[in-house]
């Protein structure tokens, strides 16, 4: 039994969720977002409230059951408050600067690093070395910031790249003279 998927997804007031064939779509203050429903898991909306359950007894339903319970979880949490990621980043003349649409990276490479930002997300620099991603998707929010990130991964040695805020990195011992 899933203890994460027994539990139902509480809406906010201000916040509906409706479905359409096999489309959960949950609207609210920030918007509306959707998530295409499974077969093997039944989702009802009753009370403000909506319950996810196994629709049978085979193992693959019970096994997506607390994570399409924690999916619902998401999409709710997405239209009310909203997902973060800040990034930091550290080294000598690295830095970053939001243009519009676009964030420019200085990373140490012979050319600035320009990612272009989707337009369903905001991106702030609050500093030189400081990255706020934000939107109301918890997965495309994410994606995002990985994808800032792998452009320059913090290294074991003198710390520097680029790390989630509140990320411990394992630091390392250099050559012995």
């Amino acid at each position: 039994m899933s203890r994460i998927g027994k539990v139902p997804v509480a809406l906010p007031s201000g916040v509906t969720a409706t479905t359409e064939g096999q489309i959960l779509s949950v609207k609210g203050p920030k918007g509306t977002l959707t998530m295409p429903m499974m077969d093997d898991i039944s989702y009802g909306i009753e009370d403000g409230r909506i319950v996810v359950e196994p629709a049978n007894g085979t193992k693959r339903a019970r096994s997506f059951w607390g994570m399409h319970r924690t999916l619902v979880q998401n999409l709710v949490t997405g239209v009310t408050d909203g997902f973060t990621k800040t990034l930091e980043i550290t080294g000598v003349g690295y830095r970053a600067a939001a243009q519009g649409k676009n964030l420019r990276l200085q990373l140490g490479y012979s050319h600035d690093v320009n990612i272009a930002v989707p337009d369903d997300l905001t991106v702030a620099t609050p500093d030189q070395t400081t990255v706020v991603i934000s939107g109301n998707d918890r997965q495309r929010v994410g994606q995002l910031a990985a994808e800032v990130r792998q452009w320059r991964k913090p290294e074991p040695y003198k710390g520097k790249g680029i790390k989630y805020r509140g990320e411990f990195i394992f630091r390392k011992e250099g050559k012995k003279k």
